[in-house]
């Protein structure tokens, strides 16, 4: 083994423990390793169905370490993880019937949204608690149809292209839910891994894998998930925030001059 091939093989692993650490902290873990796939030579198909499977363990991880705050909240758990498991099916068939040159036009779009969704995530968190004081009765518990709605839409994305799914999903539930933060992220760990166990066993059917790639980021992840869960609370949300928002911008310009 070559000095250059084990370094790629460590820089997927630790692209894995990164993605699994934001993501269970904050989400978007996804605008870490899918370019480190994507450096590494894989095409950008292979390289989200990888992703989509490899990141399963840290999905996992941060959904355990939040279980506290998950108490309480089965029932309306089991409602949006029903549409997180049809949206989260819908997106990785689309990502399969739609020819693979509109998944190169369409990516760097996506990673462009999701960058800009966790830019702003400051500014909706203050217009939301504004809202939020602001409204003469409390929110539904389970937000209602809107927000089933709203969440299975995410979980399409998420299946088709999971950069930001999970702040998604958080800034939709602020919307319409009377609930802390914490309990909110618990809940986005719930559903984001099951978008992506759905999406990754769907694409295990149809699709190639490289299962060197998907055995390091399910070994990271599943480490990082855990650590991103213990530490999360304590973290500065501007320094995450910025690492990703540095991250993305490398992945938008690597992928414009890939495709």
């Amino acid at each position: 083994m070559n000095a250059a091939h084990l370094g790629e093989l460590l820089a997927i692993l630790g692209a894995g423990m990164a993605a699994g650490a934001v993501n269970a902290a904050v989400g978007s873990g996804t605008l870490i390793s899918f370019p480190v796939l994507l450096a590494t030579g894989l095409p950008p198909v292979t390289a989200t169905v990888s992703n989509a499977l490899g990141l399963i363990p840290g999905s996992i991880s941060g959904a355990v370490g939040y279980r506290a705050e998950l108490r309480g909240q089965r029932r309306r758990i089991l409602k949006w993880s029903t549409g997180a498991l049809l949206g989260g099916l819908t997106g990785a068939a689309l990502l399969l019937a739609l020819p693979a040159s509109a998944f190169e036009r369409i990516v760097p779009v996506l990673v462009g949204l999701a960058l800009v969704l966790v830019a702003l995530q400051p500014l909706i968190s203050r217009r939301l608690r504004v809202r939020r004081t602001g409204k003469e009765r409390s929110a539904r518990p389970d937000g209602g149809p809107l927000l089933l709605l709203g969440l299975t839409l995410a979980s399409v994305y998420g299946g088709y292209f999971s950069a930001a799914q999970g702040i998604i999903y958080v800034a939709l539930m602020g919307m319409l839910l009377d609930d802390g933060l914490q309990r909110l992220t618990a809940v986005k760990n719930v559903l984001v891994a099951v978008v992506n166990s759905v999406a990754a066993l769907f694409f295990l059917v149809v699709a190639d894998f490289d299962w060197t790639a998907v055995a390091l980021l399910a070994v990271g992840s599943a480490v990082g998930g855990h650590l991103g869960a213990t530490v999360g609370r304590r973290l500065r949300p501007a320094v995450l925030r910025t690492f990703i928002v540095v991250v993305g911008t490398v992945a938008i310009v690597q992928l414009v001059l890939r495709f």
